[in-house]
């Protein structure tokens, strides 16, 4: 079969298809590319699989207006379609050769300061006074995502039994179906057992909401009001900053880098070494404290 006889959405389910069973992707990038492929072949009028370099000029520059980071995972889902068809024996030649290379930008990550973190948490404790299940469940939320720097997503689907009294740690599968370690401190812990006493033995998630489980959506919401409520902006924060909260802060109190890349389950280092922002006041003051020259 040549790519001339595939619809352009016969081609993207398969590279999908392959992208899922045989690289592990996760589900959220699957999402992301299938997002993005349609979308670029709604713009070439269905013809995306037999495209030609001409073609793809002509979709950067409809592209050109985004954000550096959409364009840059734009063009990595076209790359990975092109080169999924060549190796397939769909195509012979690849289009997207002449399409430059796309650094996404690497911002800061957004962090929460100390007093927003003691913010957090009396206004959470406020909610805990009447410890309902709503606050109860609030708590082992916030607790687990600034004590344990889970994702969003793997947050939510946590099984009902993944974390275990006295164990002091999670096994989890997260992005890219991988496993990793999570630590689980007391506090999480307790804030996890005592909403668990809310939750069906039975259940299938730690956070069930119907027949399936609490939202990312949802969770984001809820963050949002406590952040309101502990008066830091909601524009601020988020999960996923409550998870760079987490690395910071840890980073702040002398955390090795290599041990943070396994807690948040990054495949590769250098995601981690975006952290190393907060390490530079601190590595100043050890030079000039331990350095043979640093009192001189």
């Amino acid at each position: 079969m040549s790519a001339a006889a595939l619809t352009d959405t016969r081609a993207i389910a398969l590279f999908l298809d392959m992208t899922a069973a045989e690289k592990g992707s996760a589900r959220n990038t699957i999402l992301a590319y299938r997002r993005d492929l349609d979308g670029a072949s709604t713009v070439l009028g269905g013809a995306l699989t037999t495209a030609s370099p001409d073609d793809l000029a002509r979709l950067a520059a409809a592209w050109a207006p985004l954000a550096r980071a959409s364009l840059a995972r734009k063009t990595s889902a076209l790359r990975g379609f092109f080169r999924f068809l060549v190796a397939d024996g769909l195509r012979r030649d690849d289009p997207t050769l002449a399409l430059p290379a796309i650094a996404p930008a690497r911002p800061l990550p957004k962090s929460l300061s100390d007093g927003d973190v003691e913010r957090l948490f009396a206004a959470l404790a406020e909610r805990l006074t009447t410890a309902t299940p709503a606050a109860l469940r609030l708590s082992a939320l916030i607790e687990l995502l600034y004590g344990s720097g889970l994702r969003a997503t793997e947050l939510v689907s946590l099984p009902r039994h993944a974390i275990r009294a006295g164990r002091g740690h999670a096994i989890l599968t997260g992005k890219g179906d991988k496993e990793r370690l999570v630590p689980i401190g007391r506090r999480a812990e307790a804030a996890v057992l005592a909403h668990g006493a809310n939750v069906p033995t039975d259940a299938r998630y730690l956070f069930p909401s119907g027949a399936k489980h609490l939202s990312r959506v949802r969770l984001f919401q809820l963050v949002r009001e406590l952040a309101a409520a502990a008066g830091i902006p909601p524009d601020r924060i988020s999960p996923h900053v409550l998870r760079h909260a987490f690395a910071t802060h840890l980073l702040e109190g002398g955390a090795d880098l290599r041990a943070l890349q396994l807690m948040l389950g990054h495949a590769d280092i250098a995601t981690t070494q975006i952290y190393t922002h907060v390490q530079t006041k601190h590595l100043v003051e050890l030079v000039n404290a331990r350095h043979p020259l640093g009192d001189r």
